[in-house]
């Protein structure tokens, strides 16, 4: 990851005070849901969630009944006790790894989801062939900050460790550049409570109305002026 070593040094220790706990939670809620609404109604046995964190996604997972068995990977070690101390009944799994080689057989797991990793990876494609060699299929979600203010995305994502910036369409050609087939993609705002979070309760519905609303009725000059998220649902050609 991007590259690893700097990637390491930011979340090491990134989940270890519980600081970001609370925005890692409304957070979880949204991908869970943006998952959903992408597989549309898919079942999968084993679900590998590639780069972690601290568990949240996988603690919805487990609660939604989503996958009879889960497993995780995770750069930080901070994550993965984090993951641990959740004690979540269908982990199946945990490793550490460092982002570019996972520790299970080929098509082990029947979905991997990668969700906020690939805009910190250094070698995406090296990262997403990799996802491809150990899951039948993979849910990737991005953050779509490549806009007409690019500047701002960059001194803003920067100190977390982002160093790519995504369009839809460089999106999905980084997938299929990568050998995937796109089976769905769809783009996401942000949701209430996730907007209330970052904002406060007034601004964020303000917020989380003029996204919405603006991705609706002109999603293309939407998506070139403000920021969004995509996730694609994809399987090896």
């Amino acid at each position: 990851m991007a590259h690893a070593g700097s990637i390491i040094d930011i979340y090491d220790d990134y989940y270890a005070d519980g600081k970001v706990a609370a925005k890692r939670d409304i957070a979880s809620n949204q991908s869970v849901g943006h998952i959903e609404a992408v597989i549309q109604g898919q079942f999968f046995d084993r679900i590998l969630d590639i780069g972690a964190g601290e568990g949240a996604v996988l603690d919805k997972l487990n609660r939604k009944g989503l996958g009879k068995k889960l497993g995780a990977v995770e750069i930080s070690k901070s994550g993965v006790e984090a993951i641990k101390a959740r004690k979540i009944a269908k982990l199946d799994s945990i490793d550490v790894f460092d982002g570019y080689h996972i520790p299970h057989p080929d098509k082990s797991f029947d979905l991997g989801l990668a969700i906020h990793v690939v805009e910190h990876v250094e070698h995406e494609r090296m990262f997403l062939r990799e996802a491809a060699r150990v899951c039948k299929k993979l849910y990737i979600e991005v953050p779509l900050e490549h806009t007409r203010d690019l500047s701002k995305a960059i001194r803003m994502s920067g100190p977390y460790g982002h160093i790519n910036f995504y369009t839809t369409q460089t999106f999905e050609n980084l997938l299929k550049t990568s050998g995937l087939k796109v089976e769905r993609l769809k783009v996401f705002a942000h949701d209430l409570a996730y907007e209330q979070h970052l904002a406060g309760e007034k601004k964020g519905w303000v917020k989380h109305r003029l996204r919405t609303e603006f991705l609706r009725f002109a999603p293309k000059t939407a998506m070139r002026s403000m920021a969004y998220m995509a996730g694609a649902l994809c399987s090896s050609r």
